[in-house]
């Protein structure tokens, strides 16, 4: 993309913050975000939906927006819908990807659908957690597995399942933060993510992060707020095992329909070196300790270029 005047780009709005349980994270995105757009020049300001109603961005005479929401509300598809109703481009996928993308059963659905290596799961409908049906799940997906809200991220509500005795507690968890609960095929190995910049056919895959948690685990805590976590890109994986994951993850955001930017998250199994998706970020997280910004800088573009790189592209579904 021709690197535009910053001033062309007119009176952006940041939106960060917002009401879904990741909240605070998206507080930190969105002010490195809008310090990388001011930087530059943009007529950039902060706007936290939690605290004005949307309508304001068109009373205020916004003309794009840089969406550093996190979660529902805000990556669900459902403030693309309002953006698109006042009329104005805002960055990342619309409203369909956005909506399937947030929910980690359908875009499984989608994936499974076109053949795109997932792990195996089940979902568990509120009707559906009684605890018989609850500790069967672990005779149909082996153990360990994963118990996870479907529709939340950053790692919150998700539990490792080491023996029965613990399903039942990991799906009370789970099902604290969404009614449904999903329950997960572990794949032993290596994690790894992935982003993507453009859209269609001009989509391009960045370079592979390779993710090395301690022995804690790869929690909401390590995540953002310790140094306990390596990251390593270039990944160190072999030629042949990047180019692979990076055909993957363009294929899986192809299928969902993403555009602007995107992140898959993977598993890479030990015993074969086959990868498996795990979900696909719409809004991924623009922090210090965030990996979309990590892997553009080793594919030579900057967080303040990135950013803007970001906004220029900001666009409406019809």
């Amino acid at each position: 993309m021709t690197p535009l005047d910053p001033k062309s780009l007119g009176k952006v709005a940041v939106l960060m913050g917002g009401t879904s349980a990741e909240r605070d994270i998206s507080l930190m995105s969105g002010g490195g975000v809008l310090k990388a757009l001011q930087a530059q020049g943009v007529d950039a300001h902060a706007f936290d939906p939690k605290d004005h109603d949307l309508i304001e961005l068109r009373r205020q005479g916004f003309q794009r927006c840089f969406i550093a929401l996190h979660g529902r509300h805000g990556e669900d598809g459902t403030v693309q819908g309002a953006l698109e109703l006042l009329r104005i481009p805002y960055t990342g996928s619309g409203v369909m990807a956005s909506a399937i993308a947030m929910d980690k059963i359908m875009t499984k659905r989608v994936w499974l659908a076109e053949g795109l290596p997932t792990p195996r799961y089940v979902r568990l409908a509120p009707d559906q957690q009684t605890p018989e049906r609850v500790i069967a799940v672990p005779d149909e997906l082996g153990l360990p597995l994963i118990v996870k809200p479907p529709r939340e991220g950053s790692s919150i509500g998700v539990t490792k399942v080491l023996g029965i005795s613990q399903m039942q507690d990991a799906v009370k968890l789970s099902a604290s933060h969404d009614p449904d609960v999903l329950c997960e095929e572990f794949i032993d190995g290596a994690e790894v993510t992935c982003p993507v910049l453009g859209e269609g056919a001009m989509a391009r895959a960045l370079p592979v992060i390779r993710i090395v948690p301690p022995e804690a685990g790869y929690d909401y805590q390590n995540k953002y707020f310790t140094d306990e976590v390596q990251y390593l890109c270039p990944s160190g994986l072999p030629a042949d095992e990047e180019a692979e994951i990076q055909r993957i993850v363009l294929a899986a955001y192809r299928a969902l329909g993403c555009r602007g930017w995107g992140r898959a998250d993977l598993m890479v199994r030990a015993s074969d070196r086959k990868p498996f998706l795990l979900e696909m970020n719409t809004s991924p997280g623009m922090t210090g300790h965030s990996l979309v910004p990590m892997s553009a800088k080793a594919a030579g573009l900057g967080y303040e270029q990135l950013c803007l790189h970001l906004l220029q592209g900001a666009a409406l579904d019809a």
